[in-house]
């Protein structure tokens, strides 16, 4: 792969790994999200953290 594509790549699957995380969190149960004390109104800012950082 070239060295144009590579950063292409690492985004497209950052990206991923954030939609991903996402839904995950977002689908989460009632129960099973207050047992983990996660407000699954914030699974936008804990997705990006958890795939970008910050």
């Amino acid at each position: 792969m070239t060295s144009f594509f590579k950063p292409l790549k690492a985004k497209a699957e950052k990206r991923a790994a954030y939609r991903e995380t996402r839904h995950i969190l977002r689908s989460l149960p009632q129960h099973v999200a207050h047992d983990l004390n996660i407000d699954r109104r914030a699974a936008e800012r804990m997705a990006r953290v958890a795939v970008y950082g910050g």
